[in-house]
């Protein structure tokens, strides 16, 4: 793992994604845009003012080679995407195109035991299970969650729209299952048991069993069962009495037939299915509210990370927003990284975890007592979580050569041509540029270099190679066909 645990970064997470290390991650969360069209900001006032996003991909925010990453790798998928933009509008196939660049990465990085919850509305959940299906594969999907997130709406000439899908794949079968975890009792299901006096919950079993058998048909207690025996011996009946599981009548002394106390143990609860309408929104009184524009409640991100994670794993969270998977990932001992593009998801995610420990109280309202490996801890949110503005660098790529190595095979490849501007150039007047920059998580690898002039390589700077090109048409410099041997340049 080349990341930190309690690592915040403020950046597009295509370009953190890039650099994370590939099979490292245990659980992925991501509630991305809906692609509904909208802006959203946070209210004045509130513990998340200044926080804004726009629900949207748009055509300046898609990268010319992200086509073609996608129609290499996966050209069915590339297919499905075109289509979107016939069957939808364009608006969905610029959606699918920046979700699939992103999904790509998050399979590469996601641990052979791991999983991932994509969480969306049925405004594009269909579209995404066809991406899904073909980075994850239909055999590793699990289930399409339902949930309720509010009670309805004024729908006019048509139901209410009033829940949620998360898309739940694994990334093989030994992907972690701890089992669905178990809630409360509905009142309905709680009036099936009774209450000890410490308020434990029981059901009465029966004492006896059908037929008669001579080694268990005896009188206890000034009982004996007609035309059945007790389901125990002797001994193991005086036991139960000594331990106090035994029901009596009325007088306290006669054992009832139906008298066997049996507990309510965690694996009796229910069992939760994929329709969720017990976890409610988070309520504007609540006062887990931040004010952040679709703010999840954390008790969502709670079973999902109990059911899927274990203690120590790693939870990542691209669309980090306000942070509640963080935050029950803190909570439930888990190490989590979080990215968001918003410079407020800092402040945001430092004063919930503040929050929290004023919560907990471990050792002081300013820290947070967390379980490591075994030993609790306290921990400062304001110094303890890492903020990075630039992507990590990975450690598990083979050593590459330097990229002054290709430099004669790229001259020779491109013919000598500047791969912006196509002029033919001397040898010692190339230099070697990263096709995806460095600073965002390009490597050193042959298939990411080029060689441009000094002029071309001061314009390309940082940019895309895309934006890059658009700048040289747009200011008449690319003129020149290409080197026929490097026409994606």
């Amino acid at each position: 793992m080349n990341i930190k645990n309690r690592t915040l970064f403020i950046a597009d997470n295509l370009d953190i994604l890039r650099g994370i290390n590939s099979e490292c991650i245990d659980l992925i969360y991501l509630d991305p845009p809906f692609n509904k069209k909208q802006v959203f900001k946070a209210p004045i006032g509130s513990p998340a003012e200044g926080a804004q996003f726009k629900d949207i991909w748009t055509d300046e925010d898609i990268k010319d080679e992200w086509h073609g990453q996608i129609a290499e790798q996966h050209e069915e998928l590339y297919q499905i995407i075109q289509a979107s933009e016939a069957t939808y509008d364009k608006s969905m196939k610029i959606y699918l195109t920046a979700m699939a660049v992103r999904l790509f990465e998050m399979k590469r990085i996601l641990k052979p035991t791991g999983s991932i919850y994509l969480h969306c509305d049925p405004t594009a959940s269909h579209y995404l299970k066809l991406v899904m299906d073909s980075f994850f594969g239909r055999d590793n999907f699990r289930n399409e969650i339902v949930w309720k997130r509010n009670s309805g709406n004024n729908a006019g000439k048509q139901y209410g729209r009033n829940h949620d899908i998360l898309l739940y794949y694994v990334a093989s079968n030994t992907s972690t299952w701890n089992g669905s975890v178990g809630d409360d009792f509905s009142p309905e299901q709680r009036a099936r048991f009774k209450n000890d006096p410490e308020g434990r919950l029981y059901k009465a079993e029966n004492l006896t069993a059908p037929g008669i058998v001579s080694s268990r048909h005896f009188e206890w207690r000034g009982n004996i069962p007609k035309n059945r025996s007790w389901r125990y011996d002797k001994e193991k009946l005086e036991a139960l009495w000594e331990a106090g599981l035994i029901i009596t009548k009325r007088d306290g002394k006669t054992p009832r037939l139906d008298g066997l106390k049996v507990y309510v143990g965690p694996d009796d609860r229910p069992k939760v299915q994929s329709v969720w309408i017990d976890i409610p929104r988070v309520a504007n009184t609540s006062e887990e509210r931040t004010g952040y524009p679709t703010q999840k409640p954390l008790k969502l991100l709670e079973r999902i990370i109990k059911a899927s994670s274990n203690e120590g794993d790693v939870v990542l969270d691209p669309f980090c927003g306000c942070a509640t998977a963080c935050v029950a990932a803190e909570k439930l001992s888990r190490q989590w990284i979080g990215i968001d593009i918003s410079s407020s998801a800092e402040d945001i995610t430092k004063l919930r975890l503040m929050q929290q420990a004023d919560e907990t109280k471990g050792g002081g309202a300013d820290y947070l007592k967390v379980k490591e490996r075994g030993q609790m801890l306290l921990i400062d949110p304001m110094t303890d979580v890492l903020v990075e503005k630039q992507p990590p660098i990975r450690t598990d790529l083979p050593k590459q050569p330097k990229p002054k190595h290709f430099k004669h095979e790229l001259y020779g490849q491109q013919e000598g041509k500047c791969a912006g501007c196509h002029y033919f150039l001397p040898f010692r007047n190339m230099t070697i540029d990263h096709i995806v920059p460095q600073a965002k998580g390009g490597t050193d690898r042959k298939e990411n270099l080029q060689l441009l002039c000094n002029a071309c390589n001061s314009t390309k700077s940082t940019r895309s190679q895309s934006e890059f090109i658009a700048i040289l048409k747009e200011q008449g410099i690319r003129t020149q066909e290409a080197p026929k041997n490097r026409k994606d340049l």
